[in-house]
């Protein structure tokens, strides 16, 4: 319970940074060249193509299994869940036979800026980096079906083995060929599922070999996941466009939006991911139960509680865009132009951090309700502002134009799923909440106007990392000190989450 709470924390936080060393050791090595932007270009195509139907399904897995074994019992559960085993391993045999294939069109499809030499590079490393498609499915499968089962401490662990084995990769690939990098990215995502499998089977899971396309439970639940499959492919169509123009900008151009964007998906995995994966099958029992106010209730206190951590963080990042990303990539062959570029993309990536989060925590909602298409529709508009934003903004401002496409796009979608929502399940705080953000921003502006004003008077009198870890020491008690005196009562909703949350999860 607690004990247990604490260690998923801690496991998280560590994971976290283990996947900041990741990037650090590839700006390391690699700083922001032809060659990282190659590699995250190959890592990037997997992930786009396995999207197409993994994602989708593995999203809708948690409500229609809780659908299935309420109505049907453990043993028909099992059945369905041995099915859509088989039937995405199939799925994934397809996708890495055609990816093979054409894998030089998909390369250039997805870095039409890249010269000759990247184009290889990318094309070799992307030929053994797409066979993870066979792993990618069965993780997120897994990792729902362990959450099911109330087992958030192993799904958190999987990340150690991922970032530390690509960490040693990156470092053998400079001593022997680059294209260690993408034999070490499918080693990593394949130890991920080798870590939940005994859990899994602990649980009581039998594996039996069943392909049955016709089955009606089967047939329900690829029919509610075509719209999930959509909208994450459309998703994952902004991270094509941002790459593609990216490659057409500037050399290091990938990686330094990459650097960047890695920078804000650490809050967001942190805190963000960590929140969605406890309350989600929480808020698909809710559904199921046709407990609607308790759905609206608790959609609303998560989106109140992570503003409160996510407001000061965007400020944060904005002030300190520059001095961040010195501290975290300044070394190696990551130079003053890669600094320049990165702080410019993070700068812009900060604005959009809280729409992310709450498009995800949003989305999730219409999820719990078998509602895929709303949150599909919804995301198509988005990208289409992003397509419209992206040649505009990067023409201005370069690389940081493209992140800020991207925020303005979460903003866009996230307005539109607040009022679809309210439209489907009625009222749910929205006014409340906007008030919540009036005062915690307030109250991170005095953060960032007594951590950027330290910040100046301390780097005239020692280290610039002193400086910068002490001005954030002084904003982050100026920010507590701030809530407390505004009596901001979302303290009270974040505090019931986690004892509700964390101290229900078991091992």
């Amino acid at each position: 319970m607690k004990k247990t709470a604490i260690q998923v924390m801690i496991i998280t936080l560590i994971s976290k940074f283990f996947g900041f060393a990741r990037d650090i050791a590839l700006s390391y090595f690699y700083g922001a060249s032809n060659i990282s932007d190659a590699y995250l270009i190959s890592l990037t195509i997997p992930d786009v193509i396995s999207s197409f139907i993994i994602t989708g399904i593995a999203t809708a897995f948690i409500p229609q299994y809780n659908r299935i074994r309420a109505a049907d019992g453990e043993e028909r559960v099992t059945e369905f869940t041995n099915n859509l085993v088989n039937t995405l391993t199939a799925a994934a045999i397809i996708l890495y036979v055609v990816s093979v294939f054409f894998t030089p069109q998909i390369v250039r499809l997805f870095a039409s800026g890249f010269d000759g030499a990247t184009v290889d590079i990318a094309i070799q490393l992307t030929r053994v980096s797409v066979i993870s498609i066979f792993f990618t499915g069965l993780i997120a499968l897994s990792t729902s079906y362990l959450q099911i089962k109330d087992n958030f401490v192993i799904p958190a662990l999987i990340g150690f083995p991922l970032n530390l084995i690509i960490i040693f990769s990156i470092y053998l690939s400079t001593e022997t060929s680059f294209i260690v990098l993408a034999i070490g990215f499918v080693i990593a995502t394949a130890s991920q599922l080798v870590i939940m499998l005994p859990s899994i089977f602990k649980s009581g899971f039998v594996y039996r070999l069943t392909i049955d396309l016709n089955d009606s439970d089967l047939r329900r639940m690829i029919k509610i996941s075509i719209p999930v499959i959509i909208g994450s492919s459309i998703n994952q169509i902004n991270v094509l466009i941002n790459r593609t123009v990216a490659s057409n900008v500037t050399v290091g151009g990938i990686s330094a939006l990459n650097y960047a964007y890695m920078i804000t998906f650490f809050i967001h995995g942190l805190f963000v991911v960590s929140i969605i994966s406890i309350v989600y099958p929480s808020l698909s029992r809710l559904a199921t139960e046709g407990n609607f106010n308790g759905l609206k209730r608790e959609t609303a206190n998560v989106i109140k509680a992570l503003s409160l951590i996510i407001i000061p963080a965007t400020f944060g990042a904005i002030i300190f865009s520059k001095e961040i990303v010195g501290l975290l990539y300044g070394r190696g062959n990551f130079e003053a132009d890669a600094i320049n570029m990165t702080s410019s993309a993070l700068t812009f990536f900060a604005v959009g951090m809280l729409f992310v989060a709450i498009r995800e925590i949003l989305s999730r909602a219409f999820y719990a309700m078998q509602d895929t298409k709303t949150p599909m529709i919804n995301a198509t508009i988005g990208v289409i502002v992003n397509i419209i934003l992206t040649p505009i903004f990067s023409r201005f401002f370069g690389i940081g134009g493209l992140a800020l496409a991207t925020s303005v796009s979460a903003m866009v979608t996230v307005v539109l799923l607040g009022i679809n929502l309210r439209k489907k399940i009625g009222p749910f705080g929205i006014l409340s909440i906007v008030k919540i953000f009036f005062k915690v921003t307030l109250a991170s502006v005095i953060m960032g106007g007594s951590a950027y004003f330290s910040y100046l008077i301390l780097v005239r009198q020692v280290n610039d990392i002193v400086a910068l870890f002490v001005a954030i020491f002084i904003g982050a008690l100026t920010y507590v000190l701030a809530v407390l005196t505004m009596k901001i009562e979302v303290i009270d909703d974040m505090v019931a989450i986690i004892k509700k949350y964390l101290n229900a999860m078991r091992n």
